[in-house]
């Protein structure tokens, strides 16, 4: 398990059972052990599916948890096989496959590898008009996805109670929804402090899964 990937895991995890007041060891040591597994990607999937199916009070967490899965192949898993692999018909039979699975955190997280990689500060500025290209004529499936976050970029210059007055007033539809407050935020405080979190627990309309991805982000990022 790539060490990024891990700690956004089980920063995610944790933050997640001590909302809910549950107990995560269980759920996480079967999910280290499918990331683990010399496997190809396919069999891992319907692994981690196996372990969300046995404790569906995480699983709230599962499509966030398949984009990690996803990193950690990128990481690690991909370096074990052929050089031009994600250009084989293989991979692209996967893709097709997984094309409804995980969410938007998929591209958080890429972005976040790449601004590491390149050694740049993450800012939503640059992560929707640099990386996802929202602005071009050819993306405007992104745009259409991101349409509210870029309406609202202002709100990185606010509060975590402005965040999630405006996060409040989305529609539940959107597919960026969910990931709203935490990805706002994350580009507002991306190190906060136990107060902040504080804060930011207050404002969550769904403090357990928001605290979630809140902490997989900074994690991720650390």
């Amino acid at each position: 398990m790539e060490a990024k990937v891990k700690k956004a895991f089980e920063a995610s995890f944790n933050a997640y059972a001590n909302s809910e007041n549950i107990d995560a060891s269980v759920v996480k040591t079967a999910l280290e052990n499918v990331f683990n597994a010399e496997k190809p990607f396919m069999d891992k999937v319907a692994d981690m599916d196996a372990v969300f199916d046995d404790h569906q009070q995480f699983e709230e967490l599962r499509e966030y948890t398949f984009d990690l899965l996803m990193i950690n192949f990128f990481a690690e898993d991909v370096l074990k096989l052929e050089e031009d692999y994600l250009e084989s018909e293989e991979w692209e039979a996967i893709e097709d496959e997984t094309i409804e699975r995980g969410s938007e955190m998929l591209n958080i997280l890429l972005y976040l590898k790449e601004c590491a990689d390149d050694e740049i500060e993450p800012s939503l500025d640059d992560f929707l008009k640099e990386f996802l290209l929202v602005e071009e004529d050819e993306f405007q499936d992104e745009y259409e996805i991101y349409e509210n976050v870029i309406a609202n970029q202002l709100l990185v210059e606010s509060s975590y109670e402005q965040i999630a007055k405006v996060a409040d007033s989305q529609s539940k539809d959107e597919e960026i929804y969910e990931l709203f407050y935490p990805l706002v935020s994350f580009f507002y405080e991306q190190n906060p402090n136990e107060g902040q979190l504080g804060d930011f627990s207050k404002y969550a309309a769904n403090k357990s899964l928001s605290l979630a991805l809140y902490q997989l982000m900074i994690n991720f990022n650390k």
